[in-house]
């Protein structure tokens, strides 16, 4: 398999640059970069095809070995169908984004910029917090003041059955086995 050396140098290019672009704030970046890494993956995708070949239909070429693989034609067309998809998401994205405010660029709210400044003390401190008291409570939550689920019985409501069945496994009573009787009149029904 003979692999021309610029098409692998612009596939590296066309990875780094689109990895760079991704990584800014700007939307636009993102897609550009985007569209880059799409490109660099049909270029990938070319070079692992590996030699030309006879298109392959059946009848087209004397032997296997003349036809050219199907698969990475396949995937390349894949490949071109999501970056297209993905492109116009980031497309619709990006038009919103300046719809609202005029800006592209993705902004640290207030949240993001209060946990950054929260250190690692705060967050030991948060999981000193959250110890269970048994290991063999099965919730997350530590008191039932604060558990999200409230449990009704008929105490509360007058038409809840405390004796209705639940789901626990219980001992499977054997029966005896039914007779079936045919029916006393005589009739088939």
């Amino acid at each position: 398999m003979d692999v021309s050396l610029v098409l692998i140098v612009v596939m590296a290019v066309l990875f780094a640059c689109g990895v760079y672009a991704m990584l800014e704030r700007s939307l636009t970046r993102v897609l550009i970069g985007f569209l880059l890494l799409g490109n660099a993956t049909n270029l990938l995708l070319l070079i692992v095809m590996g030699q030309p070949g006879v298109a392959p239909f059946f009848g087209a070429a004397a032997t296997s070995e003349e036809m050219s693989d199907p698969l990475p034609q396949a995937l390349t067309l894949t490949a071109i169908v999501i970056t297209f998809g993905i492109s116009a998401f980031l497309l619709a994205l990006i038009y919103r984004s300046w719809q609202l405010g005029q800006a592209d660029t993705v902004e640290d709210d207030a949240e993001d910029i209060a946990l950054r400044a929260r250190g690692g003390v705060a967050e030991d401190a948060m999981d000193d917090e959250t110890e269970l008291v048994s290991d063999d409570t099965t919730t997350d939550f530590v008191g039932t003041d604060t558990a999200p689920i409230t449990l009704l019985g008929s105490r509360d409501f007058a038409g809840i059955r405390d004796d209705a069945p639940t789901d626990r496994p219980t001992a499977r009573r054997e029966e005896p086995p039914r007779r079936i009787r045919p029916p006393e009149d005589g009739s088939e029904s």
